[in-house]
């Protein structure tokens, strides 16, 4: 049967796979176009994970050294419940916005978003996969964790997944997440690690990183409007997971998203801490 089912896939894949339009403008140098048989490899892989490693829904496939995500090439692109235009909408990505790539499946990305299996066309008009270099397995958990939350809404001043000493907060609601909550639960829940309760008090952990030695599952602190003119530790307003490639996961405004740091943000860049090694 499984080996049915890798046929079947590969001819699928070979019919309908020939080309995969590149990225927009402002990602055309980092974007890696994936072959067939990449494809047909990452498909295998997906359904590896899927079959032992509890559905495999948490991250996506680490495809020869690389993580493979789903690119979005226009703003409003449709997260969908099942693999159709009649299933419900989970939210929406921008362009520019990625997803974790689980499998292709009848014309659609598999992947994963408010910690439920999503889908979002794979037509070549709407969606790319991009890749990135993987880093050693704490941070990738870390990272997938992080990736599972995708969608999940901002919420100010959420409820902390624990107190900043690993004591569980019973008042934690599943689902909602500012910025410091977000890196606290995907670092404790996908490595262990203790962050405390605050992006100011969460810069004051790790080690001191600089801008030009940034690595995947770094921690990120910038500044914003409110508190742009503020000194000291008071600056700080926002913390993100870095990905690579100018990438970043985090919720800021509205949900919680893998997007690129615009100039803007780096113009509010504070400072990053390695909190793994």
């Amino acid at each position: 049967m499984k080996t049915v089912t890798v046929i079947a896939a590969i001819t699928m894949l070979s019919v309908s796979l020939f080309a995969l339009v590149s990225c927009g403008q402002n990602d055309a140098e980092n974007a890696l176009s994936f072959s067939i048989a990449d494809k047909i490899d990452a498909l295998i892989y997906a359904n590896y994970v899927g079959q032992n490693q509890n559905g495999g829904n948490n991250q996506s496939p680490s495809v020869n050294g690389q993580d493979a995500l789903v690119l979005s090439l226009t703003d409003g692109l449709q997260v969908r419940s099942g693999k159709g235009t009649s299933y419900a909408s989970l939210g929406t990505l921008d362009k520019g916005d990625m997803v974790s790539f689980i499998a292709l499946e009848d014309g659609w990305y598999k992947t994963v978003y408010k910690e439920r299996t999503a889908y979002v066309s794979a037509n070549a008009s709407y969606t790319t996969i991009y890749r990135m270099d993987t880093s050693n397995e704490k941070v990738e958990s870390v990272i997938a964790v992080g990736k599972s939350l995708l969608g999940y809404p901002y919420v100010w001043g959420s409820q902390r997944y624990h107190w900043g000493n690993g004591v569980l907060n019973p008042s934690f609601v599943k689902g909602e997440f500012d910025c410091s909550a977000l890196t606290q639960y995907a670092y404790y829940k996908g490595a262990g690690v203790i962050l405390d309760v605050t992006t100011r008090t969460q810069v004051k952990q790790g080690v001191k990183v600089a801008r030009e030695d940034l690595r995947r599952g770094d921690l990120m602190f910038f500044t914003n409007s409110s508190r742009y003119n503020l000194s000291g530790v008071e600056r700080v307003g926002h913390v993100a997971i870095y990905l690579g490639n100018n990438y970043i996961l985090h919720t800021a405004s509205d949900h919680a998203v893998i997007e690129q740091i615009s100039a803007k943000r780096w113009s509010y860049f504070i400072e990053a801490r390695r909190v793994l090694a």
